[in-house]
């Protein structure tokens, strides 16, 4: 019980300081008051603009709001959002492009459960729609997941993420970001030797914790200071009355919220305070480039406690992943039985979650493998958002994934890949 208390808490301070900020911006925006210009009143109302709809987009699911794609013939395309297969704990979304012919590339993409949405992704999304077939893993807000639903851990997650690919065939090329990484790797791996023929023709792995003692960072540092009974009592509570999941065990999205910041707490102070400024000057637009970020930044979600409890433990603890000792229903997932599937990573040189040598730590897992179909790419100067966003991944990154993945195109008709997987063979 105390524990939904100490929920409902959060919720109410952060409840509280929404109405705050839209009560300053009500109050410093009544009409009697500009017959006198007043600074003060102006900054008031710039607070309580900004201070509203950076806790009002805590606990708001973003909307996908994807553009038309252009065709071959020149005329646009809707993009409709269909859930290819539904579930408790998370959907699969495809993105369809109406009147179209269908891409030779089918991409399954996997989006982190780390604390936001797969909105998250939603520039990869945009950057991939025009030139694949593309789908999307959609988890959902643990705080919405009644508890009749059950459990959800790491290995929950992998056998989900196997049967996803089971559901998509051989043909899919699945490209994993962050978080899901050493998952996606174990249920290639698990596929391999369950069900080979239902394995994918290529794994692009962006930037995840394959091997967390490979190359240390604050998160990896965080896992080993921290014992897990500590772990349980700071970072564990139940959903409190509001929500469908009432009385879950969750690790809080406003407490990963908190986490967030407060490893770059001064870039975020300075954030906010330079738009409170340029809202105060009316520099400010509802899309600019401030917004545009935090809204995204700032939704977060819920996690089930015993996935976040098992990820920290058995991925970044115990190294299950990076040691080849990843157990499935208590049986295990031997990486080095994957011998057909092309694997690719990609790693920023400024990456402070996952640190170079975390990642491509997976080719020299993958011993079955030859080197022929083993692909890695460092991106310089790219940091952790910047490999599967923005400037490096829309003109470096994307170009050379799509290439790896036209590298390794299956041939239905014999069941293999159609040409030699690729000649960017990691060093």
């Amino acid at each position: 019980m105390k524990y939904m208390v100490s929920y409902d808490l959060m919720e109410t301070m952060r409840n509280t300081n929404q109405w705050l900020g839209a009560t300053a911006q009500a109050f410093a925006s009544y009409p009697m008051f500009s017959a006198i210009p007043n600074p003060a009143l102006d900054w008031m109302a710039a607070w309580g603009e900004v201070t509203e709809r950076s806790f009002k987009r805590m606990v708001a699911k973003p909307d996908w709001n994807l553009p038309t794609v252009v065709g071959t013939d020149g005329s646009d395309h809707q993009v409709e959002i269909k859930k290819e297969i539904e579930g408790a704990f998370g959907d699969l979304l495809h993105f369809v492009v109406q009147k179209r012919e269908l891409p030779k590339r089918k991409i399954l993409l996997v989006a982190p459960m780390s604390g936001h949405y797969a909105t998250l992704l939603r520039s990869t999304v945009i950057s991939l729609i025009p030139d694949a077939d593309l789908y999307i893993t959609d988890w959902h807000n643990a705080r919405e997941i009644p508890v009749s639903a059950g459990k959800f851990d790491v290995e929950d997650y992998t056998l989900q993420l196997v049967d996803y690919m089971r559901h998509l065939g051989p043909d899919v090329h699945v490209i994993a970001v962050c978080q899901p990484a050493p998952l996606t790797l174990a249920a290639t791996a698990y596929l391999a030797e369950e069900d080979p023929s239902a394995q994918p023709s290529s794994l692009t792995l962006i930037g995840g914790p394959i091997d967390p003692d490979a190359s240390p960072t604050e998160v990896t540092d965080f896992g080993d200071r921290v014992h897990m009974g500590q772990l349980k009592e700071i970072s564990i509570q139940r959903v409190g009355f509001k929500h469908p999941g009432v009385g879950r065990k969750v690790y809080p999205g406003l407490l990963q919220l908190n986490s967030f910041i407060s490893m770059n707490s001064e870039t975020h102070t300075n954030a906010f305070r330079d738009q409170i400024m340029r809202v105060a000057q009316g520099k400010a637009s509802d899309h600019d480039k401030h917004n545009k970020f935090y809204d995204e930044y700032l939704a977060v979600m819920d996690m089930p406690a015993e996935f976040y409890l098992s990820t920290v433990e058995r991925i970044f603890k115990n190294n299950e992943i990076g040691t080849n000792n990843f157990t499935v229903a208590g049986k295990k997932v031997d990486i080095g039985k994957i011998t057909t599937v092309a694997v690719k990573t990609v790693e920023g040189t400024k990456d402070d979650i996952s640190a170079p040598g975390q990642c491509i730590a997976a080719l020299a897992l993958c011993t079955g493998l030859p080197d022929s179909k083993k692909a890695s790419h460092l991106e310089d100067g790219a940091g952790h958002y910047g490999i599967f966003a923005g400037k490096s991944w829309r003109d470096n990154i994307r170009p050379l994934v799509l290439k790896f993945i036209d590298a390794n195109l299956h041939d239905a008709s014999k069941g293999k890949a159609a040409k030699p997987a690729n000649k960017n063979a990691a060093a």
